[in-house]
């Protein structure tokens, strides 16, 4: 009688399932909080690394396993306003750089020689192409891509029988520059993830097999290789990711022992190799032994090189120290807005206001260590940091029409020209201006930031999964948990908006987990699914995993309500800067632009191709052509004090200008009179807020940092208070 219920049972709960009475995918089921939903929500610090993705190559043991995972770099196609500047980036300097820069002619390059000898040749032709090239992928433009190849095959063929390869280049004890291979070795890898062209696998096993057999005293000796070792680790990972040779992890070790010591602290002044100055009067603190370097953009691009070795080391004082040396640039020299630091050149003890600027390599190479450090942990805040930069600094450091760049940019920059700011700013000579010609790293190494900024807005994760961690308007396709290759498509004027939309098109359902980052300064996040608003407190700092099975249509709103909050400076004379979400504020000072002849205001090792006519690359001196020295007049409540006015999204899709961007803010000011541009030609130095003014109330109109080329972003408060400094 029990076999006969018993089957019958068996028989009402098999039509039940079958009429998707019980059946998950169709009821639901509901989370601790009540929301009714297919799967679950779940904030996690980062992804559980205790999987493998089995679509997408990650860490081999026994490195450590990858938080996020790379994907191919043609899987995410821009679109909204960072389809439009790498639109402009094509059209402009990057895309004709091939044309004009003398660094990157093929008659006698040493890169395209047979030899490895010529005139030109050294970091200029890959830092270009890392850019250019994945422009051509990201793009699908046969014509760049076809130009890219012709210095990528080059680069194989060069080839020689030790295994070495590329230009051949020794300084003077004998010993061999791997500093241009380093970064060669980057394009060389985008490539392959483009092409699957195994000469990329055969080049780089034997190459490292011949930096193997280098003796430790001949390897990255001397200034540049000696610090950047870090590249080269990482390009030894990526391969060892893939073939799985034992003896790569003995030249990672050899790398990082013979790489700058960036875990060290208390070093000796004669330990650090780049050119040092000190303000007159001041002694050398001993915090600036804490350091290995100065330099802006060594410390932008090497800082991290301790946390890639984590990877082998499993060593937590390797991962403490990438985050130390954040911490330490910025301490010191990083008390201002837009996420950099103010080193000019150099970081110098004494020059520490925000008139002090950063190179514009230093602003590419941070924003690539900040996409390699969120891969390694999985840490929000690296996600967060990237688009600090992204949005805030990168952005004024190039024309409009991505035709001309400068060479140091300022969080407080009033006047561009082309005379000598020194000893103002480190650099002697017209660095401040626009110029296509001037300044032969940045002219070439600025092409990575938006190609490598959208190859890294969407990451695969180790649970065969898919995670939105930087972003912007997008759609990415990508295999994820069985197999299935899904598009997500991202559809959103962020930063500049709140809303974030994402729809999913797939041929079939597909189980997944996505993930979402919830910025820190997010703190009243919300999750919406096919229109329903789920009830999961959204954690500011954490992801959003949703894990459920995806249907074709689905549509997932991540709403990030913004907030004004005022960031003040206290090391930096209680100066305040204005934020908005993740956009940082600036005065909205009118730009005079001044045309200038290129070849008449390039600095001294400015070159150009024999035959370019220059007069169609002009450069451009900037000037304030309305009042810039005010301080803020500020009331406790915020949403008192500033007004947040919103304006139609441009036409152009490109928001970074001073009449084009959708959204300011409205603020009372006084004019501080004697705060002026002083005999540096440069904003003069802040003084200790509150400022004593006795001027009207003024109101003035700020606009995101990053469309503001001349700007105040770091205010004096402006008062009448009895605590009140007279400038």
């Amino acid at each position: 009688m029990n076999k006969v219920k018993n089957f019958l049972s068996n028989i009402i709960l098999l039509g039940l399932l079958v009429n998707g009475i019980l059946l998950c995918s169709c009821t639901g089921s509901t989370n601790e909080e009540g929301d009714d939903l297919d799967g679950s929500i779940d904030l996690v610090d980062k992804p559980d690394q205790n999987y493998t993705n089995e679509f997408y190559i990650s860490n081999r043991a026994p490195l450590k396993p990858s938080a996020f995972i790379k994907l191919p770099v043609s899987a995410i196609k821009p679109k909204g306003w960072l389809l439009e500047y790498l639109k402009r980036q094509q059209n402009g300097l990057t895309g004709n750089l091939g044309k004009i820069s003398a660094w990157l002619q093929k008659e006698n390059n040493a890169w395209l020689s047979a030899d490895g000898k010529g005139e030109w040749g050294w970091e200029e032709v890959p830092y270009w192409l890392k850019g250019y090239a994945h422009i051509g992928y990201i793009l699908d433009d046969p014509e760049i891509i076809d130009e890219a190849k012709i210095w990528l095959e080059a680069a194989i063929n060069s080839q020689r029988e030790d295994g070495n390869f590329g230009p051949v280049r020794h300084f003077g004890d004998g010993s061999q520059d791997f500093w241009a291979n380093m970064i060669m070795l980057y394009c060389l890898q985008s490539y392959y993830e483009y092409s699957s062209d195994q000469r990329v696998i055969n080049l780089m096993t034997d190459y490292f097999k011949y930096q193997l057999t280098v003796p430790d005293e001949e390897f990255l000796t001397h200034y540049w290789q000696r610090i950047r070792g870090g590249d080269n680790l990482h390009s030894v990972f990526w391969l060892y990711n893939r073939t799985g040779e034992a003896w790569l992890l003995d030249l990672a070790k050899k790398i990082h022992r013979n790489t700058a010591d960036w875990t060290g602290r208390g070093h000796d002044l004669s330990d650090i190799h780049n050119r040092k100055e000190i303000r007159e009067g001041l002694e050398w603190p001993a915090w600036y032994g804490d350091l290995i370097d100065w330099h802006n953009v060594n410390v932008a691009q090497a800082f991290r090189e301790p946390a890639q070795y984590y990877l082998l080391s499993h060593d937590e004082k390797h991962l403490k120290a990438s985050y130390d040396n954040f911490d330490i640039i910025r301490k010191h020299f990083g008390q201002v807005p837009g996420g950099m630091f103010g080193s000019d050149e150099n970081s110098r003890p004494g020059f520490d206001d925000p008139r002090q600027g950063i190179e514009t390599c230093g602003i590419v190479e941070q924003m690539n260590s900040n996409e390699h450090l969120l891969r390694i942990t999985g840490d929000v805040f690296w996600a967060d940091h990237a688009e600090e930069v992204a949005f805030n600094t990168y952005p004024a450091a190039v024309t409009a029409d991505f035709k001309a760049l400068r060479y140091i940019t300022s969080p407080n920059m009033v006047l561009n020209d082309d005379q000598n700011h020194n000893p103002g700013i480190d650099n002697s000579g017209p660095f401040l201006m626009m110029n296509p010609f001037s300044s032969r790293c940045c002219q070439h190494n600025h092409a990575q930031g938006w190609p490598y900024f959208n190859e890294n807005l969407w990451m695969a994760t180790p649970d065969n999964g898919i995670a939105a961690v930087i972003y912007s308007a997008s759609e990415v396709s990508a295999k994820v948990g069985d197999g299935t290759e899904v598009t997500i498509t991202e559809i959103s004027n962020y930063p500049f908006e709140e809303d974030i939309n994402f729809k999913i098109s797939s041929t079939e359902p597909v189980m997944f987990p996505l993930y979402l980052r919830i910025p820190a300064w997010a703190k009243a996040a919300e999750l919406h699914i096919n229109g329903e608003k789920m009830k999961k407190n959204l954690q500011p700092g954490k992801y959003v995993r949703i894990d459920r099975t995806w249907n074709n249509g689905d549509k997932i709103t991540l709403k990030l309500p913004m907030e004004l909050n005022l960031k003040t400076w206290k090391n930096n004379h209680n100066s305040v800067s204005v934020n908005y979400g993740p956009l940082t504020f600036s005065l909205k000072i009118s730009e005079n632009y001044i045309r200038k002849e290129s070849d008449e205001t390039a600095i001294w090792d400015s070159k150009w191709q024999k035959g370019v006519d220059t007069k169609q690359w002009p450069s451009f001196e900037i000037h304030p052509a309305s009042p810039w020295n005010y301080g803020l007049v500020l009331q406790e409540d915020l949403k008192s004090t500033f007004e947040v006015n919103r304006k139609a999204w441009p036409e152009n899709d490109f928001p970074f200008t001073t009449d084009a961007v959708p959204i300011a803010l409205t603020v009372k000011a006084r004019k501080i009179p004697a705060w002026k541009i002083d005999e540096y030609g440069l904003a003069g130095e802040l003084k200790d807020s509150p400022v004593w003014s006795e001027e009207p109330e003024e109101k003035v109109q700020l606009i995101p940092m990053g469309a503001a080329r001349l700007r105040i972003s770091a205010f004096p408060v402006a008062g009448k208070q009895d605590n009140a400094h007279r400038w």
